[in-house]
């Protein structure tokens, strides 16, 4: 994320009682790392969050839900005004969802389903269990649609990846980032594709896609955003982050307003 992102490693910490609830968080609000004893779910109805563990780090825009495993140290971090709506999910729930944290797709099934458990008060014994059991089906048929980046652990990879982190539109060659980090242009791309399961275009891309949501959430405009996070062109970009995101970054700006009237 921008200059103040996330590190790379979350480190042990303390675990604590997962929260339940709803709530509105400014821009740039941030939770040191942390883990808990179930399940949680995390969902930004508006705004984005960014979630960062020792694997990397995952983004959720509002059209995404967040999902993190019991005993997996993470820290969160805000980006717009953020209505968080957070659940936890019980340790006989959490086999049904994956054993790693990941980001889902939100049907509009999920979506009524997360804000009413966090809405409403508990009416008859037993009501907020069967939603949520509702709302664990969702996520265990859902598509992972995780914007996940993640971290290397090879020193000359992740001398490189730095680089990126500091200037998202640095418009260096892979070759050029050999030479800076003392490794062949063979040697990073092989490390791209065996630690990060994916080529430096696309590594490079989906970094680039984060910081975008960030700077589209706070408001910056579509072209702006384009510049700042090193397109050529406003359509370039538009293109990146509608196979990445699934939607348009005009029309993800568009749903943040609506959420937020």
């Amino acid at each position: 994320m921008p200059k103040d992102r996330q590190p790379s490693t979350v480190p042990a910490a303390v675990e604590e009682a997962t929260p339940q609830g709803a709530g509105w968080l400014p821009h740039g609000y941030q939770l040191d790392p942390h883990s808990h004893v179930q399940g949680q779910v995390v969902y930004a109805a508006a705004g984005a969050l960014a979630t960062a563990t020792e694997r990397g780090t995952w983004v959720a825009p509002a059209n995404r839900v967040t999902w993190t495993p019991p005993h997996f140290a993470h820290s969160h971090r805000f980006y717009g005004q953020t209505d968080v709506r957070v659940l936890t999910v019980p340790l006989d729930l959490c086999g049904e969802l994956v054993e790693h944290p990941s980001v889902f797709a939100v049907s509009p099934l999920l979506r009524e389903a997360l804000l009413a458990l966090t809405d409403r008060p508990e009416r008859r014994p037993g009501a907020h269990r069967r939603l949520l059991t509702v709302i664990v089906d969702e996520l265990a048929d859902a598509a992972e649609q995780s914007l996940h980046l993640p971290e290397a652990s090879d020193d000359r990879l992740r001398a490189a990846t730095a680089l990126l982190h500091e200037d998202p539109a640095r418009p260096t060659t892979l070759a050029e980032l050999g030479r800076m980090v003392g490794a062949s242009e063979r040697t990073l791309s092989r490390l791209f594709h065996t630690e990060l399961s994916m080529s430096f275009h696309r590594w490079r891309t989906t970094l680039r896609i984060h910081h975008a949501l960030a700077h589209l959430t706070e408001g910056m405009s579509v072209t702006e955003t384009a510049v700042a996070c090193g397109w050529s062109n406003p359509s370039s970009f538009i293109d990146a982050f509608t196979e990445v995101v699934g939607q348009t970054p005009g029309r993800y700006q568009a749903d943040l307003r609506n959420e937020n009237r």
